[in-house]
């Protein structure tokens, strides 16, 4: 079954971008997003500690360590969404796009396999595929990552190779 086809704003660059692909491609604003969310919970507590002190025992650093490991998740959550917006088309991509382009037509030049080796049959691929395409969307109940190489990404390969017999002629 192929991939559902949405309208976008901007051009696709991955349907189903694996992990360590939507890490590489975060921008600086979404590591300032993840700083940030890091930052907010621990501020946040220490300040209604201020206005309104608990008085509890042992001090709010258990609080604290715990809001701050909380606000780590959530901003990774966040940027790890932000990135996966731009690499499905949702948000302004120009820089990811020239970036694949450049990345791609590497592999493809080189003969390696555009994303990634795997030993999984078709069939497996397809399973893969569809259970983490759009899990971006329901990180805040479940979150679920692509970890797993597959040939299902909603891109027409042919572009990488097009290109790169173009340049060699």
């Amino acid at each position: 079954m192929p991939a559902q086809d949405v309208p976008r704003p901007y051009p696709l660059i991955d349907s189903d971008p694996h992990a360590g692909r939507v890490i590489r491609y975060m921008r600086s604003s979404d590591y300032g997003v993840w700083a940030g969310a890091t930052a907010a919970g621990p501020g946040l507590l220490y300040l209604y500690e201020k206005v309104d002190p608990s008085k509890y025992r042992h001090g709010i650093n258990p609080a604290l360590r715990l809001t701050t490991f909380l606000g780590f998740a959530a901003g990774f959550m966040l940027a790890y969404q932000q990135s996966s917006f731009r690499l499905w088309g949702l948000k302004e991509n120009q820089a990811e796009v020239a970036r694949d382009k450049v990345e791609m037509s590497a592999l493809a030049k080189a003969g390696k396999p555009l994303y990634g080796e795997t030993d999984m049959s078709d069939y497996l691929q397809g399973v893969a595929a569809r259970n983490s395409t759009w899990s971006q969307l329901k990180l805040h109940a479940m979150p679920w990552f692509n970890l797993v190489n597959h040939n299902q990404h909603g891109v027409d390969n042919s572009k990488y190779t097009s290109e790169t017999s173009q340049q060699s002629s």
